[in-house]
């Protein structure tokens, strides 16, 4: 007998087209009916190819025809093919053995963008993929002392620069090249050059992603690595106070306009853990980042609390994630690199998406998408 649970069971080994998880744990399916052995099935993909909803369409027939419906009717609800094609889609890769490029943005300094972006690259390396972190933040390389590095100096091969390993991390920083100290009185067209020598003629492995720390704000450095490289997502960082989340809404409107899929928006300092007591105090406000991040259609990916730990791990070169896995931030932070996975999954998924895509959505079984933010 063909039922609504064995229909949604037989969707469950519907496998995305090249991908390796199914329909049902992305969220895609929307609608299931059945009367009388007959089955009604929508589902809803970002994907505007063609090909992929006929592929989609044929494999959800094929698997109801195998559960012995009498009919299968399947409607794949697509978006139009997009119009305008993006900076950092425009097919120009110059490090193109990296298969995905995260940038990390914020609209202003001293938000703990690169205490973020550190954190988020260990732990998804100690999660099993193979991680890079560029410090592109020019005129304040401070991920060498994060990361433990600050007197080591990398190795020249050729022309070729190789990138220093720290806690399962590729790492290059403009820190590790220069003397400590020293300060680059830069215009902007040098910094662009620089920022593309970083990527170009490091000797960066086979990387399943590369996290790109960004100086504070929205400018030349931002514009070329969106013309340098498919940037697969953008996060934005910030802390709860207003004056923060005015300069992040700026960083999400570059997105925007440089048409880079935000993954979502990281709450830095968005609650004070008492060492004594383990209770958690918002002395910087709850709950404003959501607003923006519903504006913008997107999610809080994470919201990271402040812990002494944090502080000590960033001036010592022992981050938290590594040196206290057991702590309330370590775990915060690998929820968010697992969420954060699911997010670029999902775009590559569609060689793509729009911010709607990458919503938190209840399919018709009543749970979460692989993108939820619960």
């Amino acid at each position: 007998m063909v039922t609504k649970e064995s229909v949604l069971a037989k969707l469950k080994e519907v496998k995305y087209p090249g991908f390796e998880k199914d329909i049902v744990t992305f969220g895609f399916v929307k609608e299931v009916e059945v009367q009388d052995e007959n089955v009604f099935v929508q589902v809803e993909i970002v994907s505007s190819a063609k090909e992929v909803g006929d592929e989609l369409k044929g494999a959800i027939e094929h698997a109801m025809k195998a559960l012995g419906a009498k009919r299968a009717d399947v409607v794949v609800k697509q978006p139009k093919p997009p119009v305008e094609k993006s900076n950092s889609q425009s097919g120009k890769n110059i490090a193109p053995h990296v298969k995905n490029f995260v940038m990390v943005s914020s609209g202003k300094g001293g938000v703990g963008k690169t205490t973020t972006t550190v954190n988020l690259a260990i732990a998804l390396a100690s999660q099993g993929k193979k991680v890079g972190l560029l410090d592109a933040d020019i005129y304040g390389p401070n991920v060498p002392r994060m990361m433990g590095v600050v007197d080591m100096h990398p190795d020249i091969v050729g022309q070729k620069v190789k990138p220093i390993v720290a806690y399962g991390v590729e790492m290059m920083s403009m820190g590790s090249l220069m003397e400590g100290g020293q300060s680059l009185i830069w215009r902007g067209s040098m910094i662009m050059k620089a920022i593309e020598q970083l990527l170009r003629d490091i000797l960066w492995s086979d990387l399943d992603v590369l996290f790109i720390d960004m100086p504070p704000g929205t400018g030349d450095a931002q514009l070329t690595l969106a013309q340098s490289v498919p940037v697969t997502t953008g996060i934005c960082v910030t802390t709860p106070q207003q004056v923060a989340l005015d300069d992040t809404e700026r960083s999400l409107d570059m997105f925007q306009k440089l048409h880079i899929p935000i993954a979502g928006i990281m709450e830095n300092m968005s609650g004070f853990i008492c060492p004594e007591t383990n209770k958690e105090y918002a002395i910087f406000g709850k709950g404003t980042t959501q607003p923006l991040a519903d504006k913008f259609e997107t999610i809080v990916i994470g919201q990271i609390p402040i812990e002494p730990a944090v502080r000590e791990g960033g001036d010592a070169g022992k981050p938290v994630v590594f040196f206290h896995p057991e702590s309330e931030t370590a775990k915060r932070y690998q929820a968010s690199a697992s969420k954060l996975w699911e997010i670029v999954e999902k775009i590559n998924a569609e060689g793509g998406v729009s911010n709607e895509a990458i919503q938190p959505t209840i399919g018709v079984n009543g749970g979460t998408s692989a993108c939820s933010s619960k």
